[in-house]
């Protein structure tokens, strides 16, 4: 019986001499045949320890070399290309937010103990 092959793409390579590779593929619905797609993602043992993040690789099915892992890297299909510029050395973009202008209180037409308490506030705060 052959074994099961999938093709994937490396998600993380944290581990020693293991990968997690994900899988991506398309299913139909049944009712509303909208096309969705499903992705899984499988722990691989790569001996050489070759194989780098976002590398789409080969994966096959194999006896359990670990709880966890039951497949490993046959080859690297395709190497990512690695961006020489780092995330943490783009800077950020100087934009100040606008500040709406305050508008003073208005007081109601007749409101002689609205202007005695705003004038009140004033000498207390001046003080």
């Amino acid at each position: 019986m052959a074994r099961k092959q999938r093709t994937g793409v490396v998600v993380s390579d944290a581990m020693a001499k293991t990968v997690v590779v994900q899988i991506e593929r398309t299913v139909t619905h049944p009712l509303y045949h909208k096309v969705l797609r499903r992705r899984k993602q499988f722990q691989a043992h790569d001996e050489t320890d070759l194989v780098r993040l976002g590398d789409r690789v080969l994966i096959e099915e194999c006896r359990p070399i670990s709880r966890h892992k039951k497949w490993r890297v046959l080859e690297i299909l395709e190497r990512h290309e690695v961006a020489e510029l780092q995330p943490s050395e783009i800077a950020e973009p100087d934009i100040e937010p606008e500040t709406p202008p305050t508008a003073a209180p208005v007081a109601a037409e007749g409101d002689s103990e609205g202007e005695a308490a705003a004038d009140a506030a004033a000498e207390g705060a001046a003080e």
